[in-house]
């Protein structure tokens, strides 16, 4: 069985999907390189990111950022009906001024510890006017279809981002949390750029070495060097993207050897680091 497995290629800036699995389906654990936004519709599920599990309510709007494991836990036979979006880690750079910020509600997300919004009377929102325009658009087949979609989701995250901005919503709390793992999964990701052996991790966190290795392997389906390494290289593509040299983004990000973070980086982007600054 494999350590962990990267769903989704995004070629373009974004992309909009609309699904319902009419029967259960069992979904691994996951992650992407680029953000996801998905707008809950309807069915009888949980959503599991990174150690915190999320009950959810329909038009709740979950925030998956690039790199977080995740999966959909379906309780039921019930209908699983979704939005999902999927948006490359610079789009939303494209849409920052002086007063506005597109991604101001992933910013905020992070400060809440919470990856799921949900919105007081939203039925009675213009947010939720613009949920059910997108989840029309996909079976309205009329002029410029892609192009309005495209509309729509800006219109989308203008709202989102309003509502955010005006307290108007709430980050919502988890359930049921692993709180051994979410408090293993947050130092690793305060700690990248520093050392993160096996041993030190067990010594942190008072544990034998080969039950922490078990422990998380089995809550996860990754092992800790895999997600330390899948972590760190996302770092570094972040970092190049935002301008610094290959080498200085290898360093930044925890690799000791610039050969071990070429190969890595190319084996996971498929792309060598210095073209990082113009994948998505």
């Amino acid at each position: 069985m494999k350590d962990f497995e990267k769903l989704g290629y995004l070629e373009d800036d974004f992309k909009i999907f609309h699904i319902k699995d009419k029967q259960r389906k069992d979904f691994a654990f996951h992650y992407h390189d680029f953000n996801k936004i998905l707008i809950f519709i309807k069915g009888n599920v949980s959503y599991c990111i990174e150690g915190k599990n999320y009950e959810l309510k329909p038009y709740d709007i979950v925030l998956v950022n690039a790199g977080e494991i995740h999966r959909p836990l379906v309780l039921d036979n019930l209908s699983y009906e979704r939005i999902i979006i999927y948006v490359s880690t610079q789009f939303l750079s494209h849409y920052q001024g002086e007063d506005y910020d597109l991604s101001y509600c992933f910013e905020r997300s992070k400060k809440e510890h919470s990856n799921v919004l949900r919105i007081p009377s939203i039925d009675k929102s213009k947010l939720y006017q613009v949920c059910l325009e997108l989840e029309h658009s996909f079976v309205d087949q009329a002029y410029a279809q892609e192009l309005y979609q495209k509309i729509l989701f800006l219109e989308f995250m203008i709202q989102l981002n309003r509502t955010a901005i005006s307290n108007h919503i709430n980050y919502l709390d988890s359930v049921g949390d692993n709180g051994k793992l979410v408090q293993m999964i947050d130092f690793i990701n305060e700690h990248l750029s520093e050392d993160l052996s096996i041993d030190l991790l067990a010594e942190h966190f008072y544990l034998n070495r080969y039950y922490l290795m078990h422990y998380f392997k089995d809550e996860t389906g990754y092992t800790i060097g895999n997600y330390i390494t899948e972590k760190r290289l996302l770092l570094a593509k972040s970092l190049v993207q935002k301008g610094l040299s290959t080498t200085e983004a290898c360093f930044q990000s925890g690799f000791k050897n610039y050969s071990t973070f070429s190969r890595a980086f190319k084996k996971a982007f498929n792309t060598i680091p210095k073209n990082a600054g113009i994948l998505d």
